[in-house]
């Protein structure tokens, strides 16, 4: 058992969540470890883990999860609100289901994930919660356009968290990548776009490491609570875009 405060993750299966759930604990976090594909966190064998299949949509199923956590390690310290999805498409012939999709996981699951701790940080007057954006939350690009909303919503309703959590000495940090080695373009059915995307990725020289992201975050997050990064914008060197 571990006397390092608890942390939670949602869409640990995978990417930058499963990395970030990787380096915290390895830093010797207890970690909740939230996504839709439990056989993906329990092969990862991490200790002092709880893991729970969560939709980010269920607000109900994050806030038992989150109770259940710290009923066994004590009060949530970081929430990184990661779970999203990338229907990339040109928007004249894209499927309106998939925006659907978009602005109900990338939107509302971030804001029901930081739902789930907000307040018991603010009684504690202490905690981070990290806001997965995306690079698509600073510019925009033809064939993002939903998908770059849900992420310039992200860095909106952090600005706005922010600036209302900091009178409760809670941190906000956006996280804003660019091309990482992640699983993000298997939801991408748009053949065109997708084509696209992989071309541009390899003129790069290819994405970074999700390990990278998740170094990052966890450096962030050990600075002193009166210190705060407020966002991590990360991409390839040759990334010009």
């Amino acid at each position: 058992m571990t006397d390092k405060p608890l942390v939670a993750v949602t869409g640990a299966s995978s990417g930058i969540g499963e990395a970030t759930a990787r380096a915290f604990s390895a830093a010797g976090h207890p970690v909740l470890m939230m996504a839709r594909r439990v056989d993906r966190m329990v092969a990862m064998d991490l200790p002092d883990t709880m893991i729970r299949e969560v939709d980010v949509r269920d607000r109900d199923a994050i806030a038992a999860a989150v109770t259940d956590a710290e009923n066994e390690y004590g009060p949530t310290d970081m929430m990184f609100a990661n779970a999203g999805i990338a229907r990339l498409a040109d928007i004249g012939r894209q499927d309106p289901a998939e925006w659907d999709e978009m602005i109900d996981i990338n939107a509302k699951g971030v804001m029901n994930t930081a739902h789930a701790v907000m307040a018991g940080m603010m009684e504690r007057r202490r905690g981070t919660l990290v806001m997965m954006s995306s690079i698509a939350g600073r510019k925009v690009y033809p064939d993002h356009t939903v998908y770059c909303g849900t992420k310039f919503f992200v860095h909106a309703i952090s600005e706005s968290l922010r600036e209302y959590l900091s009178a409760y000495d809670v941190r906000v940090l956006v996280v804003s990548p660019g091309v990482i080695e992640t699983e993000v373009l298997s939801a991408v059915t748009d053949a065109e776009t997708l084509a696209a995307y992989k071309a541009n990725k390899v003129k790069m020289g290819g994405g970074i490491g999700a390990d990278i992201v998740g170094d990052l975050i966890l450096n962030a997050y050990n600075l002193p609570q009166n210190a705060l990064v407020q966002e991590i914008c990360l991409t390839p060197t040759r990334q010009t875009y």
